[in-house]
């Protein structure tokens, strides 16, 4: 029996809900009820005849389908929930090719790939097409290859780059073996129902509704595939979406899909959900006067019911110690004065290494926490290989660090010739590196890989006696022996996106920079610093089974999620918007992403930035971003933490926050 009500709908969510024929896109503004208006859409189609086996819910995680399956079965009964496809695009289009890839000459029981299956051929390839002395990292193909699949670039006839070669071999390797990557599953579904009526025909009649969730993030292929599935004269096809929240251009999402909607399913009614049950009213004002300053947008306008509210705050900071100390202070003060659980702050910011002085203070006052995002800042790929480094330079007898680092970047020391040492190691009772470099040990392996060792060696042999020279300059000699063997270029080129390399590029940097404010407050040797960190690592491995207290969380993955009081960190000119999007033209989208940032708030949103930063071991001036002038107005508190620090208490806080400390050592 259909639990389904109208009349808990909003005018614009029953209009979606109710809406009979034709396209329609709803303009779903943050926190306007986008799924509940979906999963009325649905119930009320089933309600009014269509049966629930013709509709089509695509989302673009295997997470939000089931979440969505759930919410559908709260409102249909189990026969009906279970007929309804809710579906990744990728497993859409492993069901259609399952059952037709014999028509664009592929066996119906092909292979899918992963990463590692696509990876290890793209090395195989290489190997057979390269010249000696090119070179090509196999991870950096890979991810060319993908970004020219989802942009319907065929592979080139001729072989007049490297790249173009390894890309036409890579995809005649993959046919041949009857396989597809995951690219491959959207490019060949496209490419299927394109050139087969008969195979269009079966599924649009397989599904005539079909709904696709986050519209604004889909890529050309996607849209493609919705327009060859979209049933009906005209097509029967409902998208939800927010231009406004459009923040992943640089993994292949367009924009333009939702805003040029009208150009690939004509006369569509577009309904705008605007009446937001999240966040306050100064809290949706802020966010309405940054965001219209995108040129191209859908207009909204988001509003609350709900009367009151305090307004945005906006606080100037010394630097980003500063930063860190006021916002966990803050945290804990708003905690203790209503008796707050932790998991209702998070701390959002555009990096995932400005998580470091944050899991500092919060260690340091014991406060429960957790990372969405990311990993542990020191677990991170590139600090655990800096602080290796590190290591080696001052101990290369660590065998743990060596073997970390022995082939990071690649220097032609291959795992075999690592495990041949390791048991000559063992056998002799001696640590790896005076096994390595032993003159005996020399004929174990072939003339290059003994060359590879030497200079491995003495490269480290040489920054080691600079490192340990009194006075030197660490930060400089670690930087430059990194910089020398060309690992900071490795780990750009085995990042997936633009994105993935500028985390990492900055998680390097302030490890770095962490080793140079140290440094500069002498407060010891560099083994001293090693050890600061294990014992930081050593605390945080103590509390890795608690999940839950305070959210650390970066912006692109705060999407999506609320909290009633949200700190949102970092807005400085260059880091956001970042010092990249004005070269490459994309300050819309940073834009976009700190107003994800604003409408994560419920309750209360501070907004910090910091007059310098420390970069490269020194403190560098910051000017506050650009946004915040725009922010500007009735709804917005801005002032210093010097104001904040030297403001005397109210009595009336005073005795607020004593009530509450009574009441939290009554309750332990």
């Amino acid at each position: 029996m259909s639990r389904f009500r109208l009349y808990d709908l909003n005018p614009e969510q029953q209009s979606a809900a109710t809406h009979e024929n034709g396209p329609l896109l709803i303009l779903a503004g943050a926190g306007t009820g986008k799924t509940r208006t979906i999963v009325a859409r649905i119930t009320w189609l089933v309600s009014t005849g269509t049966p629930a086996s013709k509709i089509l819910a695509v989302t673009f995680t295997n997470k939000a389908a089931r979440e969505m399956k759930e919410r559908i079965r709260g409102m249909l009964n189990e026969e009906q929930a279970d007929e309804i496809t809710a579906s990744t695009f990728h497993a859409l289009c492993v069901r259609i090719l399952r059952a037709d890839a014999d028509k664009i000459g592929y066996k119906n029981n092909f292979t899918i790939f992963d990463e590692g299956d696509q990876l290890g051929l793209i090395k195989k390839v290489i190997n057979r097409v390269t010249a000696k002395d090119e070179k090509l990292d196999p991870g950096l193909a890979k991810n060319l290859i993908s970004k020219a699949k989802n942009n319907g670039w065929a592979a080139p006839q001729d072989d007049e780059t490297v790249i173009g070669a390894v890309y036409a071999r890579y995809n005649r390797e993959l046919h041949a073996l009857n396989a597809m990557d995951f690219d491959d599953l959207l490019v060949q579904a496209v490419r299927l129902l394109n050139e087969n009526q008969d195979v269009r025909d079966k599924w649009r009649a397989r599904y005539t509704q079909m709904m696709v969730d986050e519209f604004q993030d889909t890529n050309r292929l996607q849209r493609d595939l919705g327009s060859l599935l979209a049933a009906g004269e005209p097509p029967n096809v409902c998208v939800v979406g927010d231009d406004d929240q459009s923040i992943y251009g640089w993994r292949g999402a367009e924009v333009s899909n939702i805003l040029e909607f009208e150009k690939h399913f004509p006369n569509p009614k577009v309904i705008r959900l605007e009446q937001n049950y999240r966040s306050t009213n100064p809290i949706l004002t802020t966010a309405n006067r940054l965001i219209k300053n995108n040129p191209r947008r859908r207009v909204k306008n988001l509003w609350s019911s709900v009367p009151g509210g305090d307004p945005v705050h906006v606080v100037a900071v010394a630097d980003d110690k500063t930063e860190a100390e006021f916002v966990v202070g803050e945290a804990g003060a708003i905690r203790n004065a209503g008796g707050i659980p932790w998991e209702h702050f998070a701390v959002i910011y555009r990096m995932n290494a400005q998580s470091r002085l944050l899991e500092e203070n919060l260690r340091r006052m014991k406060i429960p926490y957790r990372l969405v995002g990311g990993k542990s800042f020191f677990d991170r790929r590139e600090i655990k290989d800096i602080l290796a480094t590190i290591t080696c330079l001052i101990n290369p007898q660590d065998d743990i660090s060596l073997l970390r680092i022995i082939n990071t970047p690649p220097r032609g020391i291959g795992a075999t010739s690592v495990e041949i040492a390791l048991e000559h190691s063992a056998k002799a009772h001696r640590s790896l590196f005076e096994t390595l470099t032993d003159p005996a040990f020399e004929p174990e392996v072939t003339r290059k890989t003994a060359a590879a060792i030497r200079k491995f060696a003495e490269d480290l042999a040489a920054a080691r006696i600079h490192l340990l020279t009194p006075g030197a300059d660490a930060y400089a000699i670690v930087n430059g022996y990194l910089s020398e063997t060309g690992y900071f270029e490795d780990l750009k080129n085995s990042c997936k996106t633009p994105e993935e390399a500028l985390n990492r590029e900055s998680g390097a940097k302030e490890i770095l920079n962490a080793l140079a404010t140290h440094q500069t407050k002498k407060r010891g040797s560099v083994q001293d610093f090693l050890d600061e960190l294990s014992l930081n690592r050593e605390r945080e491995e103590d509390k890795k089974e608690d999940t839950t207290g305070l959210t650390l969380i970066t912006l692109h993955a705060a999407k999506g999620l609320e909290f009633p009081h949200v700190f949102l960190i970092g807005a400085e000119d260059g880091l956001l918007p970042h010092e990249r999007s004005k070269s490459e033209g994309t300050v819309d989208e940073e834009r976009r992403l700190f107003y994800v940032g604003i409408t994560r708030a419920m309750k209360s949103l501070t907004i910090t930035h910091c007059r310098n930063r420390t970069k490269f071991g020194s403190a560098m001036s910051c000017r506050p971003s650009p946004f915040l002038k725009e922010i500007e107005g009735d709804t917005v508190l801005s002032e210093s933490h010097e104001d904040i620090m030297t403001r005397p208490v109210a009595e009336e806080d005073l005795a607020a926050s004593f009530a509450s400390l009574r009441a939290m050592l009554a309750a332990d």
